[in-house]
């Protein structure tokens, strides 16, 4: 039995099906917690055991993970928490519940950053790899799905790019980093979760197949889309007003400022692309698919 968590967000999305697909040849059942089953396809639906609610609720992950041999967990963002709270706050009760449970192995979505010198002030990051360690402690085999940023944040700027040509960020312009499509983390755990013969815990990078810089990206975009589009860099202290503006936690958009500041420091750059870190989707190939729809319709 695999429980996913989140499956209708970015990355369940593309997990359950890949899922959905090799569970029959693994002889396995699944079972997905969601808050709004109606998010799910009929098809989804039919196939999968589902069980409503929070996964941040102890009585919902009690019942999820009775039985489970694997769990795939991914905190969804709470911009209304201090990020603590938002991630190993938010962790707590499925930690108990593993124990309790017994389960064998865990995937989590997580960030990279470990072992650098941001690591402890990198905000959101640091958060995220602090649920890590609960989650670790509680003696199941863990694997941390270590990401950069994804690709698929530059759909918040869709509309930018089609009334201005624009989009932004408050790194270096120049500065090259690795980048992902969620996909491609999707794909990473799918692997992970059906075959279990790994045992401890263990950080698993996901870093797409090459570093680029927004000014690299702006320059795939321009290509892809037919269209001039150019990078604009923000002030940090513009990012943080704009998002407390919004009503946003003021300390979780203070754990976003540290992140971003601590990417803008190199804190993605710490680990070595190789053939098993790397991942195949290129920013191109993801423009194609994904943004140039989203930007042209």
């Amino acid at each position: 039995m695999i429980v996913i968590t989140a499956p209708t967000g970015n990355i369940g999305r593309h997990l359950l099906p890949l899922l959905l697909e090799s569970a029959p040849a693994h002889d396995e059942e699944l079972r997905v917690v969601v808050r709004d089953p109606a998010r799910l396809p009929d098809a989804v639906r039919e196939r999968v055991e589902v069980i409503t609610g929070s996964h941040g609720d102890a009585e919902v992950v009690d019942r999820a993970f009775e039985g489970a041999d694997a769990v795939f967990w991914l905190v969804p963002p709470d911009a209304s928490l201090p990020p603590h709270d938002a991630y190993r706050g938010f962790t707590g009760p499925a930690a108990k519940a593993l124990v309790a449970h017994g389960v064998g192995h865990v995937v989590g979505v997580s960030a990279l950053g470990r072992g650098t010198p941001a690591a402890g002030r990198a905000g959101l990051v640091t958060a995220s790899l602090a649920m890590d360690d609960l989650i670790a402690g509680t003696g199941v085999a863990y694997r941390a799905l270590a990401n950069p940023s994804f690709f698929e944040n530059l759909l918040e700027e869709a509309e930018s790019i089609r009334e201005k040509g624009v989009f932004t960020d408050v790194v270096d312009a120049g500065r090259r980093a690795p980048l992902v499509a969620v996909a491609d983390i999707a794909a990473a755990a799918a692997g992970l979760l059906l075959d279990r013969s790994w045992t401890g815990s263990d950080s698993v990078p996901v870093l797409g197949p090459q570093d680029l810089s927004p000014d690299d990206l702006a320059r795939i975009m321009s290509e892809r889309l037919g269209r001039p589009v150019r990078y604009e860099r923000r002030p940090l202290d513009e990012l943080y007003t704009t998002l407390v503006g919004h009503g946003l936690d003021e300390a979780f958009v203070q754990g976003i400022v540290d992140m971003k500041r601590a990417k803008d420091e190199g804190l993605d750059a710490g680990v070595v692309r190789t053939p098993d870190t790397a991942s195949p989707t290129t920013f191109a190939q993801w423009c194609a698919q994904t943004l140039e729809p989203a930007v042209l319709s």
